[in-house]
């Protein structure tokens, strides 16, 4: 088992050691790799790989997904890359999980994001994990809070499922993977046969098959319910598999009731209900009308913004929550393990310079290479960030008496203290 308590400490003594020594990076300079300390992977998906990082400089830890560009060009996965980018570079949200920093090197396109140390709900429900029905009560708030805010921003995230709601250490839920996310606005319905069909709204299939005027926002809520009915009963409402036909779920909809436990709390039950409504004009899809709802009218919807309310089941702080064999893949199995990088691109390069570029081996590969360099987008929230408090802190406040500066400065004084103390305490 991989004790995750013990790392920290050990990594804490290591960096505290270090601390005098810490890198100082040039503000103009673009974010890149060499700027991060890779420390162990942690996951792995369709789209690429995740492991932990430490900035250097601020030796703040994140988790990085890198997607190798050979491999995006092969599987024609680019474009969804880009697209997520561009939806990530523009939201934020307290429960997503939100990026940070995007860059490139010669191999690899990376994505910095928010590191959530307590693993994901699927990952959970493999370990047995009981969750009660509080729980999921406020897993449902959580994500109904973050999908309101994707509706607002015009994004339909389209693979709401366990494995892509991650909990951070106090066990408050954040939705992640936006790489099949889409974006539609004003009258645009989206048409896509997108997402993991056990989770898909019936009118995803329904469009596909039959066509029509296509889907909407409604579909990530209807992915709520399925969610939240596998937390609370251990298996979905509907016997959908990856293999089933399209064609044989547009009528196991309208064929096959859903059936809720009798140990189940009347509002839980009408809340699952209309979220699992067929026709997504009568479906629960806002978090008005979540809101409506009596089992949710003595809701702090303040509180829960703001991470006040305790979750009902916290990860356990001694341990990492993930498959300990990603770590052992990358060290042994990968062929272009991340820890090598360096060597290998300077290898690369003294190769390159040595051939000449006439006798490239595939110029569609190599087109492809130079297109992703050119159009991909270098992101930077931190940088974002420290603009953004410069710009305040220039707004100087009207010229007084000196007696009213002294008391000016105090307030100041006290309220950035406050400031401070606020955004340590509600990070995650």
């Amino acid at each position: 088992m991989f004790h995750w308590s013990k790392w920290k400490k050990r990594m804490g003594a290591s960096t505290s050691f270090s601390s005098s020594k810490r890198p100082v990076f040039d503000e103009k300079e673009d974010v890149n790799f060499d700027h991060f300390q890779i420390l162990r992977a942690i996951g792995k998906g369709s789209f690429g790989k995740v492991c932990i990082v430490q900035k250097r400089d601020t030796e703040k830890m994140y988790a990085m997904k890198y997607m190798n560009k050979q491999q995006c060009i092969e599987r024609d996965e680019v474009r969804n890359v880009f697209r997520e980018l561009e939806i990530l570079q523009e939201i934020e949200h307290v429960f997503l999980v939100n990026l940070w920093y995007s860059f490139q090197d010669e191999e690899d396109m990376f994505m910095v994001v928010d590191l959530l140390l307590g693993g994901d709900l699927r990952y959970h429900l493999q370990q047995n994990v009981q969750f009660t029905e509080e729980t999921v009560k406020l897993y449902i708030c959580e994500m109904a809070s973050a999908l309101d805010y994707l509706r607002s921003q015009n994004i339909i995230h389209r693979d709401v499922k366990p494995d892509n709601i991650l909990l951070d250490e106090q066990g408050h839920a954040h939705l992640t993977d936006f790489n099949i996310a889409t974006i539609i606005r004003g009258s645009e319905r989206a048409t896509a046969l997108a997402g993991t069909k056990p989770y898909m709204a019936p009118e995803i299939f329904h469009s596909f098959v039959n066509g029509g005027t296509g889907y909407s926002f409604e579909v990530d809520w209807w992915s709520l319910g399925v969610m939240a009915y596998e937390l609370l009963r251990g298996w979905r409402p509907y016997d959908i598999h990856s293999n089933s036909p399209v064609e044989s779920l547009v009528q196991l909809f309208s064929t096959v009731s859903v059936q809720y436990a009798t140990t189940w709390s009347k509002d839980m039950v009408a809340l699952l209900r209309k979220l699992l409504t067929v026709n997504p004009e009568h479906r629960y899809s806002s978090l008005a009308d979540i809101q409506t709802s009596s089992y949710f009218s003595k809701v702090d919807w303040d509180e829960i913004g703001e991470k006040k309310v305790e979750p009902g089941f916290v990860p356990n702080k001694g341990r990492l929550h993930c498959d300990p064999t990603f770590e052992l893949e990358e060290m042994i199995l990968e062929s272009r393990p991340l820890h090598k990088k360096k060597k290998r691109l300077a290898k690369n390069k003294s190769r390159d310079n040595s051939k000449d570029s006439s006798q490239s081996e595939n110029d569609y590969l190599q087109d492809c290479l130079e297109a992703i360099q050119q159009d991909f987008v270098i992101f930077n929230r931190e940088k974002l960030k420290k603009s953004q408090d410069q710009m305040n802190e220039s707004i100087s406040p009207p010229e007084t008496t000196d007696e009213a500066e002294t008391e000016t400065e105090s307030e100041n004084s006290n309220l950035n203290m406050c400031s401070s103390v606020c955004s340590s305490t509600g990070s995650s």
